[in-house]
Formats: C-alpha cells, sequence, structure tokens
C-alpha cells in the first residue's frame, strides 16, 4: 500500500468515539513503532486467544516471534486472519463522576492473514532485524544464532491490509452541572520511564556503550528511545 492512509471499512470503522479515529499512516506508524509488545488475537477451533508477544515493522508489514513449538505459532502457520493491537497509556484522567473517569491513550488494531516465515533467506534476515529493530546495529555485536536456536524460534509476518488508530488526548470532561461539584479532579500523566543500566557483573571491564543503545538513557520515555531507534534502521520509516 502506497496511499497516506488506510481506507475506513466495516472492519476497521472506530464507531465508539469515531472523532478521536485514526487512519493516516503516519499517525498508526508511530503508535506501532513506539511500542515493543503487540497482543495478537486469533481462534484456534473456534476458541479465541490473545498472545503477548514482542513485534516490529517494515513498511506494511508485521513480524512477531514466538517458540516453533508454541501454539500460537503453529495455529498461524496455516495462515490465519488475525487482529494486531497495540496500545500506550498516557494519563489516568480523574472526573466529578465515575462515569466520566477515563484514560488518555494511543491505541492500533491493525488487520490481515499472518503466515509462517518459512524461507531460509526471510527468516535470517528476521533474526537479525528483530534484535536491529530494537538495537540498532546490534547483531553485527552479539554472537550468532546457532543452528539449534534457529530452529527453535520461529517469526510470523502479516501484511496490514487494514488497521485504524484511536487517541483520546483530553482532560477532565465533566457534566457541566457538575463543576460545582467538591470534589478533586485532575489528570495524571503516565509514562514508562527507563531506569540505570544495571550491567552483567561478568562483563568485560571497560566496554564502551554500543553506538545503538545510547538513545536508551535513564529517565528518557520508553516509547521515544524506541521510535528514536526504529527511524535510525529505517530512516525511509
Amino acid at each position: 500500500m502506497n496511499d497516506a492512509s488506510y481506507p475506513v471499512t466495516e472492519r476497521n470503522r472506530v464507531r465508539r468515539k469515531p472523532d478521536r479515529g485514526r487512519f493516516d499512516k503516519a499517525t498508526i506508524y508511530d503508535i506501532l513503532d513506539s511500542a515493543l509488545v503487540a497482543h495478537i488475537a486469533y481462534t484456534i477451533d473456534g476458541q479465541p486467544y490473545c498472545t503477548p508477544t514482542g513485534f516490529w515493522r517494515e513498511d506494511d508489514r508485521l513480524y512477531w516471534h514466538g517458540s516453533s513449538a508454541s501454539r500460537m505459532i503453529r495455529s498461524q502457520a496455516k495462515g490465519v486472519p488475525v487482529c494486531v493491537t497495540v496500545t500506550h497509556m498516557d494519563a489516568i484522567v480523574l472526573a466529578r463522576s465515575g462515569f466520566h473517569h477515563s484514560v488518555n491513550y494511543r491505541s492500533v488494531m491493525a488487520f490481515g492473514t499472518a503466515r509462517l516465515v518459512t524461507d531460509a533467506a526471510e527468516k535470517a534476515r528476521a533474526l537479525d532485524g528483530f534484535v536491529d529493530r530494537f538495537f540498532p546495529g546490534r547483531s553485527k555485536e552479539i554472537r550468532p544464532a546457532d543452528p539449534q536456536e534457529i530452529k527453535a524460534t520461529s517469526f510470523v509476518v502479516m501484511d496490514i491490509e487494514e488497521a485504524s488508530g484511536k487517541i483520546r488526548s483530553t482532560h477532565v470532561m465533566d457534566d457541566e452541572e457538575d463543576y460545582a461539584l467538591p470534589v478533586w479532579t485532575a489528570r495524571i500523566p503516565v509514562r514508562q520511564v527507563l531506569g540505570e543500566a544495571e550491567m552483567c557483573p561478568r562483563s568485560i571491564p571497560g566496554l564502551p556503550v554500543p553506538e545503538g543503545l545510547k538513545g536508551y538513557t535513564a529517565g528518557r520515555s520508553l516509547d521515544e528511545a524506541l521510535l528514536e531507534a526504529y527511524h535510525k534502521v529505517y530512516p525511509e520509516g
């Protein structure tokens, strides 16, 4: 897909609070690329499952990984419809009524058909890509995967057929008559913040921080670091 937005369909239409819906790829990609974990929803023999796993995006394609023995991988290897979701929680909103309590968030739902990566060259690229997407250049700095590790790891790929984003970024929104109530109200920002790196006690002394990890500094927002890493690897993404 080369268009700037995903088409609005019955499957990806935002029905509740449609004004919060986003279909432009720039917004959807930013939400996806600043996340580390996605939830993959699928069914097996009529039973719904939803599995959290690490993932990354390349153009209009999503990749995720799992154990070759996992139920998720075995079921998706056949080519099945899936829904991939990502959510960032940005704030807690405390209002004057329970009905208007809320959270601010950025989320994406992406739809497509999952398939197992079986081509050896594509799988080898995915093994490096899974590392480098988050930690640019790291696949060249670490020990290559051995045959058993390659055999034990599987990758699933999905072309994004349809997708929608949804964003709430407002403050307290109460009924007009409730503003006179003596109730403490506020918006409390929420962030995932990186801490100080805790070095492995068996590290060789004096090793410098690799260039691809310099963005992961203490006090920085995780989603900012992830988005920056993504654009280092995929500058045109």
